[in-house]
């Protein structure tokens, strides 16, 4: 059955999953809340401020607007909130503890983490329950997020700040990699066209790929490498001392250690 939601913020992510709710059908009559909303699907029901919807606010409530601009919104929020209602949050950084003080103990609350592949309905989120979820409600969650990708549960939510740093952010390393793929080719004598056609086509075509076998990622890349081959020359660059490796962990620890901080307010 479709649900009714309430849609708080509709910027890129909040735009994505609007759009993916419809075109599943898993949302009826979304209502959102946004002061200068873009590209918003036809049909849909829009006002700039919470105060002017009318009550009863829907059973679901998604918040997806900035981290910063919450402690201005959980309040009117929490004032009319329907007491079986669900609230979903997409806010980076902002934890369960810190919502339940915003909308009250008992809310049911769920954190998720979502990316921006969800913009074409390959997105992946993990989520958090916060204690008052219920088992109907945690249903309602996935259902809502899987309208734009995959889900996945965690029951440690500390775990949020490792799942930020390598998914939410994970976006930004792949198209990084393009680039520097890219760069590298221009380097080595393609024209700059070529070289970013092939670092896109290269990138995404692998992508698919890994996401379509069931090898694991070392298989497939044995795969590919003929021992004393071109492969395997770039190769021992890229997994030598202080290589690729290496790198990445230094900076999924970065991340996930600003993650933190920013938690901690």
């Amino acid at each position: 059955m479709a649900e009714r939601v309430l849609l708080i913020g509709c910027g890129r992510m909040g735009g994505s999953l609007l759009r993916g709710w419809l075109e599943s059908g898993a949302v009826d009559r979304p209502v959102v809340v946004d002061p200068v909303p873009a590209n918003l699907p036809a049909g849909v029901s829009v006002v700039p401020e919470l105060a002017h919807v009318p009550d009863p606010l829907p059973n679901t409530v998604l918040l997806a607007v900035k981290p910063q601009m919450l402690d201005a919104v959980l309040p009117g929020l929490k004032a009319r909130l329907p007491e079986s209602a669900l609230v979903i949050s997409i806010a980076a950084g902002k934890t369960l503890s810190y919502l339940a003080a915003g909308l009250g103990a008992g809310a049911a609350i769920v954190r998720t983490m979502p990316n921006t592949p969800a913009a074409i309905g390959r997105g992946f989120t993990v989520c958090c329950a916060g204690a008052a979820v219920t088992r109907h409600q945690r249903d309602t969650a996935e259902s809502l997020m899987k309208a734009v990708g995959q889900v996945a549960w965690i029951e440690d939510e500390s775990l949020m700040h490792a799942v930020t740093a390598v998914s939410g952010s994970g976006p930004a390393y792949v198209f990084l990699l393009i680039e520097a793929l890219a760069e590298a080719g221009v380097a080595a004598g393609l024209p700059r066209d070529l070289a970013e056609m092939l670092a896109r086509a290269t990138v995404a075509g692998s992508g698919e790929l890994a996401g379509k076998m069931s090898d694991s990622p070392a298989k497939l890349r044995a795969d590919v490498t003929s021992p004393g081959g071109t492969t395997a020359a770039a190769l021992a660059i890229l997994m030598g001392e202080g290589g690729l490796e290496d790198l990445m962990k230094r900076a999924i620890a970065a991340a996930a250690a600003r993650s933190e901080e920013l938690a901690r307010g």
